[in-house]
């Protein structure tokens, strides 16, 4: 059963999901897999390039917000993304496979209609 996005700020995140899935295949990345969902935590989107395996945390915000996105990461929620992502590989049978975890930050003017999309790499 798909998600059901109600609230204003769960639209935003998937608004903000989908144009990074955009931004990633512009990029070359190949998307194997959307909010893998687990007791210990989500994985917003994962995907591969060049034989290296992507797990995106995905933030959107509002292009008028007083905070930037990435300052929406703290050490509790890498922490539960770092364990989430090797519950993913031993589940999938992939412990030899690099990988790495980035953050795609989305700010999205819902005036204008416009969004910018950027990514930090590697953020553990």
């Amino acid at each position: 059963m798909p998600k059901v996005f109600t609230s204003k700020s769960q639209k935003k995140g998937e608004l903000g999901e989908e144009l990074a899935c955009m931004f990633l295949v512009k990029h070359d990345f190949v998307i194997i897999e959307r909010n893998y969902t687990r007791r210990l935590g989500e994985i917003d989107i994962i995907a591969t390039k060049g034989g290296k395996m992507y797990f995106i945390e995905v933030k959107s915000m509002s292009f008028n917000s007083s905070i930037r996105a990435e300052e929406n990461m703290n050490e509790f929620k890498l922490k539960k993304l770092y364990r989430t992502i090797e519950l993913y590989m031993q589940e999938k049978n992939l412990t030899d496979i690099d990988w790495q975890l980035d953050l795609v930050c989305v700010l999205l003017d819902e005036i204008n209609k416009k969004a910018k999309v950027k990514i930090i790499e590697n953020i553990v």
